[in-house]
């Protein structure tokens, strides 16, 4: 495996690339990032904050002390973590923009449908941008981190990720699910972090970089804000695989 990308490198945390189809613990048959970048940095334990499902790729925390680790923690736990994906789907929604959230249920073989109920809901909002040859654009904000989160969301739109064959999605050479931002506050001070995707035809390709510029800063962007008893409803949720 190519040296794994540091994007940011914090006296307490770094905050990596995380190239997509590599898992972030250990496999039986492949080593995972996690003790990948220990062999890297030569830092002796880092620990993981949050993570990101195997085939998405970008942005990811790892601390470099219990102190940091319970400070980022928490931070996740109390929504002070902005995070912002961008998403290719060959689909073109119903609406531009919008709010998707509903109970996810496990049907088969690690594969999740997002249902009507509301006990727990998965929470994310979405912008819809037209690209070349019949492509679209997702910028998603999730608010909640649940299992295949943002992949369920984008099926639940009829809209599948490209590359997501487990959500229907068209063939591609990758599974075109991008964590592309993060913005919190740390003790004090304002960590804005961004990084474009490194693999895949469609996310490497001449333009795609105008494309994401022309959008403007994801953060700047209307998000609407979420109805008062549905952010009652979510609480305080740990975060889990995207």
């Amino acid at each position: 495996m190519n040296p794994i990308s540091v994007v940011y490198d914090h006296q307490d945390f770094l905050i990596i690339n995380k190239p997509d189809h590599i898992a972030v613990q250990d496999q039986e048959s492949a080593q995972g990032v996690l003790p990948y970048l220990r062999t890297q940095t030569g830092i002796d334990k880092l620990w993981l904050i949050h993570r990101l499902d195997k085939v998405t790729s970008g942005l990811l925390i790892l601390a470099k002390n219990q102190a940091a680790a319970s400070r980022l923690s928490q931070l996740f736990s109390q929504r002070m973590i902005n995070k912002f994906y961008i998403a290719l789907s060959n689909k073109r929604p119903k609406k531009k923009q919008g709010t998707v959230s509903g109970d996810m249920r496990k049907v088969r073989d690690g594969v999740w449908m997002l249902e009507k109920s509301m006990q727990a809901p998965a929470v994310s909002q979405f912008f819809s941008f037209g690209q070349d040859k019949g492509a679209r654009l997702f910028m998603v904000k999730p608010y909640t981190g649940k299992t295949h989160q943002i992949r369920v969301m984008m099926k639940s739109l009829g809209c599948p990720i490209l590359g997501d064959k487990s959500y229907k999605g068209e063939d591609a050479d990758r599974v075109y699910l991008h964590a592309f931002k993060l913005t919190f506050n740390y003790q004090g001070e304002s960590i804005n972090v961004s990084c474009l995707p490194q693999t895949g035809g469609k996310f490497t390709e001449p333009g795609f970089k105008d494309k994401i510029e022309s959008i403007g800063v994801p953060e700047a962007l209307t998000w609407p804000a979420l109805k008062p008893a549905l952010l009652k409803t979510i609480g305080k949720k740990s975060e889990q695989d995207e």
